[in-house]
């Protein structure tokens, strides 16, 4: 019963996640800050700022959620299956998805946000198909996962007998402050070398500071269950600082004149936004975090439909990059209306996501990969 409790709630969790991810990217679409397969400038000043808050505070905590979640699991399914089910199960779940997503589902994105108008849809992304154009789009976050858990197994093979564990001593105050100035150092020197925005390899390697990180916490975590152990007087003291935090960012850039024009880049190099921006992610992302960690887990019988929904998050994760610019595609004569189109292409994005994953998941075989 105790494993099954936890599981159900971190697997709400990564329903909210997906959602959030799915979100993210419409939010983009309409005018925040970032990259995406289409994009249109935001219709007003309010829906340009409520986007990008939206999107800034996601980008700081979701996906390195998504990893320290990744890396919780991660030794126990090593130490379940072994070397070789456990490379062949992550060959199939994140290199299957990848290649099709990289191969298939990136092209026909691609084709449904910029086709020219001598191609349909369908003949320019065959031509780009052809053409061996690679586009990973949300699936770098399966590639890089994949990366993550070769690592994983290299120092498992190499150090058999070396053990890092973290015991509930740790959930403290002070070592979770600790914590945050490595992040912030470390996510601060690493955009110096490559800044957010900027692709390497087909991954924005400025971001990856924390997600190193969160991955390696999570496979620490996972001997002790300290992730089902985050009790309410951790949790919200690092909630309040991180509800205190996120208005910070966009104060320190109106005063520095970023909403008149004036240059306000927290991407990377040697300058006082970006140390403040690599602080302020980290800051507003632990409280999230432990907030989530808390809350899904001390939270009354949660309602049927979230079952439902928790295996096919992979699947939806997948899917959702196409129908996204398809819903997108088909809006475009109220494109200039940011947030209505945001909350309908959303709305219908979530639906359409989760509503194929549904039918994959009930094809025989697919649930191995899904």
């Amino acid at each position: 019963m105790e494993k099954q409790t936890r599981s159900d709630f971190l697997d709400r969790i990564r329903v909210i996640l997906t959602v959030l991810v799915i979100l993210h990217h419409v939010a983009i679409m309409y005018g925040a800050d970032g990259g995406w397969y289409l994009r249109y400038k935001a219709g007003d000043l309010l829906s340009g700022v409520s986007l990008t808050l939206f999107c800034a505070v996601n980008q700081s905590f979701f996906m390195g959620m998504f990893f320290l979640l990744a890396g919780y699991f991660t030794p126990r399914s090593f130490d379940a299956k072994g070397v070789k089910r456990f490379v062949v199960d992550r060959l199939m779940r994140l290199g299957i998805p990848t290649l099709i997503f990289g191969f298939l589902l990136g092209p026909l994105s691609i084709a449904l946000a910029e086709t020219p108008e001598q191609f349909s849809v369908l003949s320019f992304c065959w031509h780009l198909i052809k053409q061996g154009n690679i586009n990973l789009g949300p699936l770098w976050f399966a590639y890089a996962l994949l990366l993550f858990s070769a690592v994983y197994v290299v120092f498992r093979l190499l150090l058999p007998r070396i053990r890092w564990n973290l015991s509930v001593s740790v959930l403290r105050h002070s070592a979770i402050f600790l914590v945050l100035m490595v992040w912030g150092c470390a996510a601060f020197l690493l955009r110096l070398w490559v800044p957010t925005g900027k692709e390497l390899g087909f991954l924005q390697i400025g971001f990856f500071a924390s997600y190193f990180l969160l991955f390696i916490i999570g496979c620490a975590a996972s001997d002790n269950d300290l992730l089902g152990k985050i009790e309410k007087r951790l949790a919200l003291p690092w909630i309040a600082v991180s509800v205190a935090t996120i208005p910070s960012l966009f104060i320190y850039a109106a005063l520095a004149g970023a909403f008149t024009g004036i240059p306000f880049d927290v991407h990377g190099g040697w300058t006082l936004p970006v140390v403040f921006y690599a602080f302020w992610e980290a800051f507003v992302a632990c409280g999230i975090i432990l907030g989530l960690l808390w809350l899904c887990r001390v939270s009354a019988q949660p309602w049927k439909f979230w079952n439902r929904l928790a295996p096919l998050t992979y699947p939806a994760f997948i899917v959702h990059a196409p129908l996204v610019v398809l819903f997108c595609v088909w809006s475009q004569p109220w494109q200039q209306h940011s947030l209505w189109m945001f909350v309908v292409v959303g709305t219908a994005s979530l639906i359409a996501s989760f509503g194929v994953a549904a039918v994959l998941h009930k094809v025989p075989g697919a649930r191995r990969i899904l």
